[in-house]
């Protein structure tokens, strides 16, 4: 199972909002630079997440996008569902009907646990869970100078 390049970089872009949460509004251009992604496709993402109330998009000169709520009470789980729907690797797992040999499935059985394990992390998971790893990863990566 692979998330599309609309689920990862719809997350980066989320990310990024929440590192900047708090401030002025971020304009797309801008997280389009800093995330390395194509500014063209962060408007369809960042479309389906202000439809779904997860962002807010402010006109004018000063506008840009922000965070619809405080990024610990984003979790991952909502972003992902908006981008990516569900997390099941195969469809008999969110929709038995589909196959007759559903009941009788022992790979259905794995690919159940492996729907659980995936949606406990993303839910389990904020933004703020995430600019907090960022901020780790970056810090222990700064140059130390020693004069």
């Amino acid at each position: 199972m692979r998330l599309s390049t609309k689920g990862r970089y719809g997350a980066r872009a989320m990310l990024d909002l929440a590192l900047n949460f708090g401030k002025e509004p971020v304009l797309l251009r801008d997280i389009a630079t800093r995330q390395e992604v194509s500014e063209k496709y962060l408007e369809h993402s960042m479309s389906s997440l202000r439809n779904a109330g997860l962002v807010r998009s402010i006109r004018g000169a000063r506008g840009g996008y922000i965070l619809a709520k405080p990024p610990s009470e984003i979790r991952l789980s909502e972003i992902m569902e908006v981008l990516e729907g569900s997390m099941a690797p195969v469809e008999c797992v969110d929709d038995p009907e589909v196959c007759h040999r559903a009941d009788l499935c022992v790979t259905r059985d794995i690919w159940e646990k492996m729907k659980e394990a995936i949606d406990n992390i993303l839910e389990s998971t904020t933004l703020e869970d995430l600019a907090e790893r960022y901020k780790d990863k970056e810090s222990s990566n700064a140059i130390i100078y020693n004069i």
